[in-house]
């Protein structure tokens, strides 16, 4: 198809519709938005576009010249930071007197402690004490029948009345030998014979020597009788002291027997609780410092009323268990309201002198190859670097023996970047001053 042939044909076809459509085809031709621009506003645009980009180019040297200044003071402050002496914080050295607390376990034990047996055999008559009760010295406890000792008893006292009687009859005997020996003797020659006159001498000395074996007899019996009278006296079960009854094995009618062996049921345990005795095993560490008599010691028991009581130490072993290590040491406590009772586990606190001369904080501390040394603050705020020797830690706090003085200021935690000689701007502690008038 020829290009004349074509556009013959849209305009029969664009003409055929405007017969067709008239009305429509006004109106779009009339709403039809030009879109030819005018010369203003071109213009326009370009000035709108150089605004925004002057403003951009503000913007970016406004930001710059902040970030310059910023730096610049950064840089400032740490050429300042640097070039100032590093802050460091410093306590101030303190006399040791106050020492260590060392709190060890130890165990209560009575003054004195007892388990009665029957010194007689019988059957208890009455016991009149219980567990609990407090008793004092010769108090009955209870008491035992004895029919067999009192038999033997009467039994020992009618032998004894009867050799008392042969007594009499041998003093007459021997009365009556004695003269007739007498007249034999003083009798002139010639009258009685030499034999009769020494029989009759024979028979005094015999009646003598039956004499002494009735008073020898008269002895053995009235000891006996002494001995039983002595063993009726434990048909009393009496205490030995004043104590406290822990115990009680018997009833009415039980069964005794004298004797305190393996096959021997007791009577009574009886424990005497004022004064209180605490054994407390100290370490070898310690041993020296709690070896002597009357060290004061503060005795924590937990779920007693009060809770804490005083003491001391009364004796110790003075040898150290090769085993453990440790030392038996003995706490005397006055237990008169009977608090505490025999074989309580108790807490016992002592207060231990110091060793050294100065008491320091751990963290002054400067643990080298070389050795424990500190820092010290010295006259015109300058380190120096000291050894020390340790002669106690106590946890926190440290005692020294030398190298420091009460008064001295020493820094905690010091860098390691701090050498020696360096000047450092030291943080002082509150009351420093008054320290170092003291020290002055």
């Amino acid at each position: 198809m020829q290009p004349h042939d074509a556009d013959r044909q849209r305009l029969e076809l664009e003409n055929r519709s405007r017969e067709q459509f008239p009305d429509e085809i006004s109106r779009a031709e009339h709403d039809a938005v030009s879109t030819a621009f005018s010369p203003d506003t071109a213009r326009r645009t370009k000035k709108g576009a150089g605004i925004a980009v002057a403003v951009l180019l503000l913007c970016f040297l406004v930001v710059s010249g902040l970030r310059y200044l910023h730096s610049s003071s950064i840089a400032k402050a740490g050429e300042a930071a640097h070039a100032a002496p590093p802050p460091v914080d410093v306590v101030i050295a303190r006399p040791a007197t106050v020492g260590q607390d060392l709190v060890l376990p130890g165990q209560t034990a009575a003054w004195y402690e007892s388990t009665i047996y029957a010194r007689v055999n019988g059957y208890v008559a009455k016991w009149l004490v219980d567990i609990g009760d407090h008793v004092k010295k010769g108090q009955v406890l209870a008491t035992i029948e004895t029919p067999e000792l009192d038999a033997e008893l009467q039994a020992a006292k009618a032998q004894l009345k009867a050799s008392e009687a042969q007594v009499d009859a041998r003093k007459a005997e021997a009365e009556f030998s004695k003269t007739t020996n007498e007249r034999w003797r003083d009798s002139p020659k010639g009258v009685v014979s030499e034999q009769e006159r020494d029989a009759k001498k024979a028979d005094y000395k015999s009646s003598e020597a039956r004499l002494y074996a009735a008073d020898a007899q008269v002895a053995l019996d009235r000891s006996k009788v002494d001995q039983y009278s002595a063993l009726t006296e434990f048909k009393q079960v009496r205490a030995p002291f004043d104590g406290t009854i822990t115990e009680r094995k018997i009833d009415v009618g039980n069964l005794v027997t004298a004797g305190s062996s393996s096959t021997t049921t007791p009577l009574y345990r009886i424990a005497q609780t004022d004064p209180l005795r605490i054994f407390v095993d100290v370490p070898q560490s310690a041993a020296g410092e709690l070896m002597n008599a009357g060290v004061p010691a503060e005795i924590r028991a937990t779920g007693v009323v009060g809770g804490l009581f005083s003491g001391k130490i009364a004796r110790s072993a003075e040898s150290i268990n090769a085993q453990a290590r440790t030392m038996r040491v003995e706490v005397d406590m006055p237990n008169g309201d009977h608090a505490l009772v025999p074989g309580m586990y108790v807490n016992v606190a002592f207060r231990l002198p110091p060793r050294g001369s100065v008491e320091v904080p751990a963290a002054a501390l400067i643990f080298r190859a070389t050795g424990t040394q500190v820092a010290q603050v010295v006259a015109g705020g300058k380190i120096n670097f000291k050894d020390v020797a340790i002669a106690r830690d106590n946890g926190s706090l440290v005692e020294l023996s030398t190298g420091v003085r009460p008064g001295d200021r020493l820094v905690l935690n010091i860098s390691s970047q701090i050498a020696q000689g360096q000047t450092v701007a030291a943080d002082e502690p509150a009351g420093a001053d008054q320290v170092a008038a003291g020290k002055r």
